[in-house]
């Protein structure tokens, strides 16, 4: 697909948010051994160094189960697990230190070459990695001896955070080093976790063979909150994403304010996912990514931009800057990434225990998804805080979407007086009244 040169300054501009909030900000990123194999994985290597590029500090966490299966098979070892949990015995420990050790070196040359036909072409890229993650044995479970299995104990945070400090990308194995010596296998998905979260990290993102999480009836579901997680780990269709579902809980329950998933097979689904406001992918936060609020002044200028197109096609009456400061205290919003995408107005009536709801609005990327509901629903709680009985709304192009949600048409003899003495009989608005 050729792009514009229009086109390509509109993305650059519509990114820069994105690049300046992201810059000097740590993000783990969580890749199985499945996501190495893929074929996309050299161009998600040219977005990881353009992200280092952009100022944002790396941890990369990879893992090495397919590969290690691979070489306890060529060996003919038994694989054995427990509770899902690889029993790593010596002999498969030396796979796994095969596995890890080989996937290591590729990643970071990969990191290292040059990135030669890629947009980081010349771009020198220093790549990290060493006894970071300190492990202890997971010991003996219900009788049995996971030997050289192990989990995470402490993640050397000063050591990560001077290679990071330099400039460089951070590179963690699933293995883990004893005080004594000793070498464990680990979960990628458990070095991830403890690292963004000893970290501090202000993401956790994780490589996905889907776009994201997906429903039982294969939607990609694209903004969730931790509460809906819970459920979801006990289901059997998620059973295969137990783990990466644990891991994301775990960092958000931590104080990660955001976990996303992305595919690992989608060309640049991760610089989507960074660096416009829909993503590409999953992404998960400990309140609604959409917050509904009460505007103050500072959100005139986005009402403003969000009403324009409205008021331009007649839909809505036209509002001064100076009339909308003066009555922001009336309207409710909501908000994505900072930008106002609906809103409503409610203008109480309190004599006649009446209410108008006005200046309704839902921008045009965003509708279909519950907002005018979520909005509506917010100002009859206002409506009835406030003592009144019935709100009303004039309307001359959406009267079956209020008809829908319950409203009544009545007779402009129902009006409160100061709002019948404003009628614009030029427009000829329909007028709808709902109880609250």
């Amino acid at each position: 697909m050729v792009v514009s040169h229009i086109d390509s300054v509109k993305i650059i501009r519509n990114s820069a948010p994105y690049i300046n909030a992201h810059r000097g900000k740590t993000f783990v990123l969580m890749f199985g051994g499945e996501a190495i194999e893929e074929a996309n994985f050299a161009n998600i290597i040219h977005d990881i160094a353009l992200l280092s590029s952009l100022g944002v500090r790396l941890v990369l966490v990879h893992g090495a189960r397919p590969q290690i299966d691979q070489r306890v098979a060529l060996r003919k070892l038994e694989t054995r697990f427990h509770q899902d949990i690889r029993i790593t015995d010596k002999q498969t420990l030396e796979c796994v230190k095969d596995a890890a050790g080989s996937l290591r070196s590729q990643v970071e040359a990969l990191l290292t070459m040059g990135l030669a036909n890629s947009p980081m072409h010349g771009s020198h890229i220093r790549v990290c990695s060493g006894n970071l993650v300190v492990a202890m044995p997971i010991g003996v479970r219900d009788g049995v001896d996971f030997e050289h299995t192990g989990v995470v104990r402490r993640i050397d945070v000063d050591g990560i955070n001077d290679h990071l400090n330099d400039g460089s990308i951070v590179l963690l194995s699933p293995m883990g080093y004893s005080s004594t010596g000793e070498v464990f296998n680990l979960s990628h998905e458990d070095v991830a976790t403890k690292a963004a979260i000893a970290l501090k990290a202000d993401k956790l993102i994780l490589f996905s063979h889907q776009d994201g999480i997906v429903s039982k009836d294969g939607r990609l579901l694209r903004n969730l909150e931790l509460d809906e997680l819970y459920a979801m780990l006990n289901e059997p269709f998620y059973a295969s994403e137990k783990q990466s579902l644990q891991a994301i809980i775990s960092s958000l329950q931590a104080g990660i304010s955001r976990c996303h998933t992305v595919s690992y097979r989608q060309d640049g689904a991760l610089l989507q996912e960074l660096f416009t406001r829909d993503g590409a992918g999953s992404l998960i936060s400990q309140t609604s990514y959409e917050q509904l609020r009460q505007a103050n002044i500072e959100d005139v200028g986005g009402i403003l931009k969000l009403i324009k197109p409205l008021e331009e096609n007649g839909i809505l009456v036209k509002r001064s800057r100076e009339h909308l400061e003066q009555e922001i205290e009336q309207f409710a919003l909501i908000e994505r990434d900072g930008m106002t995408i609906a809103c409503a107005a409610l203008y109480p009536y309190a004599e006649e225990r009446m209410g108008e709801l006005a200046c309704v609005a839902t921008h045009s990327d965003y509708r279909g998804g519950n907002r005018g509901e979520r909005l509506l629903s917010a100002i009859k709680k206002q409506a009835r805080e406030q003592g009144l009985d019935f709100i009303f709304v004039l309307t001359t192009v959406t009267a079956h979407w209020f008809q829908e949600q319950g409203f009544v048409e009545i007779s402009l003899d129902e009006l409160p007086t100061k709002k019948k003495q404003l009628y614009n009989f030029q427009r000829k608005s329909k007028v709808f009244k709902l109880a609250v």
